[in-house]
């Protein structure tokens, strides 16, 4: 693997203020589920956090209630997912939820989880983590004195790009936040070659984003399983294509819903480059080809080491 600022005179990247508040919920909101990988039930809460503190994981199974910050220095090595970790404490598959926690601006959020360490898969996309942040609600977040902080974001400055093989991301400075990926399965002719361009914006991610929902390849199944993942995984909270028969759960909620799906793992992913309360996803162009949740926290890292804090 090989990344590089394409100029390295000067930081890439830099904080910049919003003129906005940080945020976080209203009121508490609950939901269970069963996790992807280890098949197990387990109880999300989500609840309000002051200003300043993040978005940041509770396991109440563990014995010591050690808080996982969800940033980029948590996170582990993990197979088909994103995973946190934190003085032995392990969160699993947290990329569906912050995802919809970066694209809706809940900049600070308590979580907690009960029975298990993996968040519950819902139905394979976002969608049911928007609808729990939507009947929560949103309010201006305030810190232990009372007051605001504005929200800043992350501003690509230079370009940067990443690469691993024939997968890639690049980035470029841009005016909004606007990610184009693409994927390639030329041995399933149903999936194929896709190509989406998304520009960021709370509306857009609701309809176009959200729904679309976690895919995997019929004839792959077993051999996950043999490794010990996908144990929940079902056609309830997939979609399921075969080499030869194609779509064996359809309808498709769009023609394209596996780079759909792509662009809102990302999302959840580049998150992680938020602390403090603050805006993770940076104002750039970011294009991602072939890239999976490795690639795209390795590019974070990057993006952490490149940058500006002024």
């Amino acid at each position: 693997m090989s990344a590089r600022a394409l100029r390295s005179l000067s930081r890439s990247i830099s904080w910049i203020p919003t003129g906005k508040p940080q945020r976080t919920l209203a009121k508490e909101a609950s939901v269970s589920g069963i996790g992807l990988h280890s098949g197990a039930s387990s109880r999300v809460r989500l609840l309000p956090a002051m200003a300043g503190e993040g978005r940041h994981f509770i396991s109440r199974d563990a014995k010591t209630k050690t808080r996982v910050q969800a940033t980029i220095g948590n996170c582990v090595d993990s197979v088909l997912s994103t995973a946190l970790s934190n003085g032995g404490v392990q969160v699993h598959t947290v990329e569906h939820l912050l995802s919809a926690l970066e694209a809706l601006g809940v900049d600070n959020c308590r979580i907690e989880i009960d029975g298990g360490n993996e968040i519950p898969l819902l139905d394979g996309s976002s969608k049911g983590w928007v609808e729990l942040v939507q009947s929560a609600g949103l309010c201006i977040a305030t810190d232990d004195e009372g007051l605001e902080r504005e929200r800043l974001v992350p501003k690509l400055l230079e370009p940067m790009h990443l690469h691993r093989d024939d997968s890639f991301i690049v980035a470029v400075p841009s005016t909004e936040t606007c990610i184009s990926c693409g994927i390639d399965f030329p041995k399933v002719p149903a999936i194929g070659s896709q190509w989406l361009s998304f520009t960021m914006n709370e509306d857009k991610y609701t309809k176009e984003i959200t729904p679309s929902r976690t895919f995997c390849i019929y004839e792959e199944v077993q051999k996950l399983l043999n490794a010990g993942l996908i144990k929940g995984g079902s056609s309830e909270n997939a979609i399921v294509c075969s080499i030869k028969d194609g779509w064996l759960n359809p309808p498709l909620r769009f023609h394209d819903e596996p780079c759909r799906h792509k662009i809102l793992d990302m999302i959840g992913d580049f998150s992680l480059l938020a602390e403090s309360g603050n805006q993770g996803v940076p104002i750039a162009h970011i294009l991602a080809y072939k890239a999976g949740h490795s690639l795209h926290t390795a590019f974070v890292r990057c993006l952490l080491e490149d940058m500006n804090f002024e």
